[in-house]
């Protein structure tokens, strides 16, 4: 297929969610401009070098030698799509939705929108997003109508970076229409990406849907964070006794505890949820403000165990060399966004601390200035006072901790010696 018979697609966003797209895309066919406003991505991604642990280099190579996947921060690159997607961040600024992002590039996406385009939004938000905000911002700067002149749906990502078994390709996709023709568009864009779609009747519900999939994730590992302090302080493995609930082959999933959570969803999404709940219905989602307390204060404990472990080895906290592992949220991932981690290292700092970090997934930029980054050696391990095991990247051989006589506080349960301290 050359380019010119090739449906073009926009990604806007190239990041976590938008390149796993971009480069299946390019796979199935498309001829695909990503568009990203960080500007180093971008150089990055058009000389061959994925960022993204779930796209390698030569993956993302070979969609770039195609001559149809091409990075750039200009929206004039957009003129002409048949397809566009808004993978855009969707963060919390002072507890509140931040949706500058969508807004921006629902604005520069709409000077481009010829009849017959269709626009989908994948960016987690609340039930209501897609229909209130972007297809009026769509419309006024397009001078189009939607549902008569163009298309417009809603698909929530449902990326899990790092999963092998579910990738972007084998993970059913949601997809949704603000009309008929429209989520025939959007079923028809996806249907030709992944392996199953699943229709709902309109944005809202699948606006809600990915709500509640996040929400549902947090609420759960909340219990089992309250649940973990409780029962080291009651004197009981909790690990031992989630491992023996998990033998129940009904009525239960398993969630394990840790540090705090991070990356965009389950420290973000839910309070969307909750946001939408208490602005329109003028009521508390009870549920999410709980996981929330529990979880944005799992960093305090891990820290208050840290301080506890160098008292009994006759240390303070304050003038100790801390060797912290796994500084992204997640195993095997470089994402760093809300990461327990960066709030575990400036607790540790406030304190006196003197923070190493170990972890090679994360970009140089996006390093915490607070912590030194250091590799996990013999040489590290001995010049330390005691060691954090925050996110148990595959990489690092953690069995260098063990039997050292360092005191390590592992908030993952991946390790086992005389000298290892469990969450």
């Amino acid at each position: 297929m050359s380019n010119s018979q090739a449906p073009k697609l926009v990604v806007i966003g190239q990041g976590y969610v938008g390149l796993p797209l971009s480069v299946r895309a390019v796979e199935a066919g498309y001829d695909v401009v990503g568009i990203d406003f960080d500007q180093r991505r971008i150089y990055a991604l058009n000389r061959g070098e994925s960022y993204v642990e779930d796209i390698s280099d030569a993956s993302l190579a070979a969609a770039g030698q195609t001559g149809r996947y091409r990075a750039t921060t200009d929206y004039a690159e957009a003129v002409g799509f048949d397809f566009a997607v808004v993978t855009v961040p969707t963060p919390l600024k002072d507890s509140m939705p931040d949706l500058s992002f969508i807004e921006s590039s629902g604005a520069s996406l709409a000077e481009h929108i010829t009849p017959g385009a269709t626009v989908v939004l994948e960016s987690t938000t609340y039930p209501g997003t897609t229909q209130e905000l972007l297809v009026p911002i769509l419309e006024q700067g397009s001078g189009l109508r939607a549902g008569q002149d163009f298309h417009v749906g809603y698909s929530p990502e449902r990326i899990d970076p790092g999963n092998q078994k579910f990738t972007f390709r084998t993970t059913p996709k949601i997809v949704s229409g603000i009309d008929d023709r429209s989520l025939d568009k959007v079923d028809g864009l996806f249907s030709t990406l992944v392996d199953r779609t699943v229709a709902v009747s309109s944005p809202r519900e699948a606006e809600m849907a990915k709500l509640l999939e996040n929400t549902f994730r947090h609420v759960n590992i909340a219990l089992v964070n309250e649940l973990a302090v409780f029962a080291h302080e009651l004197g009981v493995n909790v690990w031992e006794s989630i491992d023996a609930a998990s033998t129940k082959p009904f009525g239960y999933m398993k969630f394990t505890p840790g540090p705090g959570v991070g990356g965009h969803c389950l420290p973000i999404d839910p309070s969307y949820l909750s946001w939408k709940v208490r602005t329109e219905l003028g009521r508390n989602f009870r549920f999410v403000e709980l996981a929330n307390d529990v979880n944005e204060h799992m960093p305090d404990h891990v820290v208050q165990r840290a301080m506890h472990i160098l008292n009994d080895h006759g240390k303070a906290l304050r003038g100790s060399k801390v060797l912290l592992i796994g500084v992204a949220y997640k195993k095997d991932s470089g994402d760093s966004r809300e990461s327990p981690a960066l709030r575990v290292i400036e607790l540790l700092k406030s304190y006196g601390a003197e923070v190493l970090g170990v972890d090679s997934h994360v970009e140089a930029h996006r390093w915490p200035a607070d912590a030194t980054r250091v590799d996990l050696t013999a040489e590290t391990i001995a010049g330390a006072d005691m060691a954090i095991v925050v996110t148990d990247h595959s990489d690092i051989d953690l069995r260098l901790l063990v039997d050292t006589g360092l005191p390590v506080f592992d908030t993952r349960n991946s390790l086992r010696g005389a000298n290892i301290h469990h969450l």
